[in-house]
Order: C-alpha cells, then structure tokens, then sequence
C-alpha cells in the first residue's frame, strides 16, 4: 500500500454503509492508514426492517438509534452531515448540497470532499410508480422521520375514536404493498390497538380498526416460497386484516384509495410500499452505469462499470448474479455486500486480485408482530430451505438485528444492550405514547 493517506469516502449510513465504516474505521483508521469519511443526511442511523416498529410505537427510536457522530468517534472514523448532489469523477470529488433548518436558515453551505475511493451506500425509497396523489397523501416508511409522522397521526387517530359516542365508526388504515413491510406494519397495527386499549383508550380495540392490504400481485410475500406467504395471509386474516390480492390501487385522495376496478376504499390513514428503487437524482450521476430503478450497475466485485475506483453497495446497486437474477434488496444483502466491500477495498489498497461478490441467501423471516413469526431457512444452514414458524422463527428474526448490531458494537456491548433492552421492558410502556 501507498505510504500517502488515502482517502476513503461512503455516502450513506444505512445497514451495509455504516457496517463498513465501522470495519475500515476500526482497521485502517485506527492505524492511521486511510482517513474514512462517512456522510449522511440524519444524525442518526436506525435498521430499516424495525421502522415498521418505530411507525407503531413498538419501538422507540429515540432509545434504539444509533448517533452517527458518536459512533465515528468510538470507531476511528470521521462523519458528516450531508446529501449527495453531484460526483466529479474527474476531480475526485463528491458535492454535498447546504443544510437550512425548517425555517430555511443556512446552517452549512454547500462543500464538496475529495476521495480516492468512493462507496455509494445510498439505500431506497419508495417507488410510487407515477400513481396519481401518492406522493400527497400516502406515507412512504423510507426513514425514521416518515416512521414518526405516520405513528404520530395514528395516535392522532385513535385519540380522536376514543372519543366518538358513534359505536359503528372505526379507524380505517390501507397499506399498499404485500412486501416484508406491508405484512409486518399490518400486524403491527394490531398489536398497537391493543396496547393502547390498556393505556386507557376508551373503545379502541380490534372491532375499532380496519386495516386494509392491497397487493397487486397474485399473493402478498412474492418473493417468499407460496406456502409461507400463505401461512401469513391467514395469520393476517385471523387478526382482521383485510388482504387484497390482485389489485392495482390507481388513484389515492385524501380520504382513500381507488383501484383499478373503480373500488373506493376509504382510509384516513394511507402507507405506500409497493416497490422500491434508488434516488431520483443517481439517474446516469457522473455519466455511471445505472438501471431503470436508478440503481449503479456493478460488476461482481462491486465496482460501478464504468469507474473501478467507486464502489456500490446495498439497495442502491443493480448486482448481476450468475443465474442472470440480480440481487434482492434484503438487509442480508448489504451486511455481505459490505464484507465483500471491505476486502475489496483492502485488496485495490495493497494491489492484489479483488474477488467477486457471490449472494447467499439465508432465507427471509416476516414478523406478525407479537401474534405470529414465519419464514424460511435455507442456502448454507441446511440442504434446500425449511419453513420455521412461532417461537423459533421469532428468534432467528430477532438474531438477524443482533448480527447488525455485532458488526456496529461487538459482542460484549451487543450483549450489554440486550441486558437493557430487558430492563426497559419491564420500567417503560411497551408503547411510545408520545
């Protein structure tokens, strides 16, 4: 490796950025061999499969997230605020535009970093796929702070049943999309009714809520095997959530959803997850390689196609598989991206052969909240894949986090965080109610 510092710069701080921010930091940072820079836009990170929880209340953010800059410190690595709006491959350099507080006031102006090598670690949003009103009246579960408003008007909501003298009326919310986050924030849902019918919500209960779930495919969980999803669709269907497959929402209004086949179905409350893809501005960013959803294509070893010395990683990157699928945008997928990631990035440092990045599915797990966990393992813990549901199920879906966390903290704080996570179980309401 060159005795010259390098510069190492990561644009985003979701699951797969941060992991290997930490990891750099905690190698070549630490011994002063690179300087590692990760940026941005929150102060704080937080693993996207919990923001259903976050939006419910069943789990406090406030508590669970994890503040970037106190974290850089501890692991040798700088961090700053920011959002990406242009790359100069030419000069090296990425723009970060100026942050104004809510009143538009200049904090910081616009500032570029310069880099050596650059990772982008960008994420998802939501892919509203051009539907007429989403963007006005739906919610999109993309970061903690959509998490917030939704759990925020929910309360509002149920605040507002508690005291309504009219027994037939109730709280109706629509989810569209039968993914990982459409089912598990339905169940969710459920869950948080009932807790708050023990805090003293007069007449808040599961009679009051209604919850609808459209999903435009045959059957909701389409990327899980078909007796799973079944197996979810009746659990929801047990808890009242009405399921409806094969249906395409058209149009969404203040007061509710249209579909395709001039159905209305009233919601005061509207989430949208759908479908996914990369930030609109990535489209063809600094003249790189990207796709339809705006991803970065990559080669194997996780280079853009056209620049070896930017990387991408996560949901924002269009990863070919030699099945010719590309890789699913899971969580697993930017935990092993970001290990793949690190010894790439080691290896271009000292000159050796980098090695192509090969995507093992674990199987997928969906969490019915307190009522149900069901899922599926398979690739390297066992031969084809088997259906685990209950007690077992909750506890591998709960690992998954833990194994995020390990890589963030280690094994001794993990554990030390679990011992409070336990203690505030039994000394905090089991729903944020604020």
């Amino acid at each position: 490796m060159s005795s010259t510092l390098k510069k190492i710069v990561i644009i985003g701080g979701g699951a797969g950025g941060l992991e290997l921010a930490t990891r750099l930091g905690n190698t070549l940072g630490r011994k002063r061999r690179a300087q590692i820079t990760l940026v941005d836009r929150n102060h704080s990170h937080l693993w996207k499969p919990l923001l259903h929880e976050v939006a419910t209340g069943s789990l406090d953010e406030g508590v669970d997230a994890i503040s970037y800059l106190a974290h850089a410190h501890n692991h040798h690595f700088h961090f700053q605020m920011g959002s990406l709006s242009d790359i100069d491959r030419g000069e090296k350099k990425v723009q970060l535009d100026a942050i104004r507080d809510s009143a538009g006031e200049l904090l910081v102006p616009a500032r570029h970093l310069s880099y050596d090598i650059l990772v982008m670690a960008l994420g998802s949003v939501s892919n509203d796929f051009g539907t007429e009103g989403v963007k006005e009246h739906c919610i999109f579960l993309d970061n903690p702070v959509e998490a917030q408003r939704f759990h925020h008007r929910m309360l509002n909501l149920f605040l507002r049943h508690s005291t309504r003298s009219n027994d037939d009326e109730r709280v109706n919310i629509a989810i569209v999309g039968g993914g990982a986050t459409g089912v598990e924030l339905s169940a969710e849902l459920h869950n948080a009714v009932q807790e708050l019918h023990s805090y003293g919500f007069e007449g808040v209960d599961n009679q009051a809520l209604n919850v609808t779930l459209v999903e435009a495919g045959e059957r909701i969980l389409p990327a899980l095997p078909v007796r799973i999803s079944s197996s979810a669709h009746q659990e929801l269907t047990k808890m009242g959530v009405r399921v409806l497959t094969g249906t395409l929402v058209t149009r969404a209004a203040a007061d509710g959803l249209t579909t395709k086949e001039g159905e209305f179905i009233p919601a005061e409350l509207m989430v949208w997850a759908a479908g996914i893809k990369a930030p609109d501005f990535m489209k063809d960013i600094a003249g790189l390689e990207t796709n339809r959803a705006n991803q970065l294509v990559v080669q194997p070893t996780l280079q853009t196609t056209r620049d070896p010395m930017i990387f991408a990683i996560g949901d924002c990157a269009s990863c070919p598989q030699d099945s010719g699928r590309l890789v699913p945008p899971r969580a697993q997928a930017a935990h092993q991206m970001a290990t793949r990631a690190y010894g790439n990035i080691l290896a271009l440092l000292n000159e050796k052969p980098l090695t192509a990045y090969v995507y093992k599915d674990h199987g997928s797990l969906v969490s019915l909240s307190r009522f149900s966990t069901v899922g599926s393992l398979m690739g390297n813990l066992m031969r084809g894949s088997m259906m685990i549901e209950g007690r077992i199920a909750r506890a591998v879906y709960i690992s998954l986090y833990r194994m995020h966390q390990i890589a963030l903290h280690g094994l001794l704080k993990t554990g030390l965080m679990m011992l409070v996570g336990r203690i505030n179980r039994v000394i905090r309401p089991h729903l944020k109610l604020h």
